[in-house]
């Protein structure tokens, strides 16, 4: 039935549909088989300051004391290759080059009384990180 959809529609419907047909297709690998989890403080935290169509960023890159470091911004572009979490009010995206280092985590947003922010916890692929949990070093399995 597609194959009847597609030979109907123009060549620009027809681009149309099939980017749609992909990000449908990202969504659901990022949701379903790249397990990250978004704590209910990270939800509220996100829906406060990402009002504006922004979102959380996450990438993974090398360095910081242990390796690799999380970094997490906000940014209102999305690339080709990002994966998408949570619901249009408190979204975060990640490439699908950091999501394979931090499956199975889950991004929380957290107050103290010196600092407020977001971080990443119980990654399955971490051995360990430095004490303010901005690096760490990947489990060798």
């Amino acid at each position: 039935m597609a194959n009847i959809v597609l030979k109907t529609l123009s060549k620009s419907q027809n681009f149309i549909l099939l980017s749609r047909l992909i990000t449908l297709k990202r969504n659901f690998t990022a949701t379903q088989q790249n397990d990250l989890k978004l704590s209910d403080s990270c939800k509220k935290r996100l829906k406060e300051i990402c009002q504006d169509g922004s979102f959380l960023r996450v990438t993974v890159e090398g360095g910081g004391c242990s390796g690799f470091q999380y970094k997490l911004d906000i940014d209102s572009k999305l690339n080709s290759d990002d994966l998408q979490f949570g619901s249009d009010d408190a979204k975060v995206v990640i490439d699908e080059t950091s999501i394979e280092y931090i499956t199975g985590s889950t991004i929380d947003y957290h107050e103290e009384l010196i600092r407020a922010g977001f971080r990443i916890i119980n990654n399955p692929k971490a051995d360990g990180g430095c004490s303010c949990g901005a690096s760490f070093n990947i489990k060798l399995d």
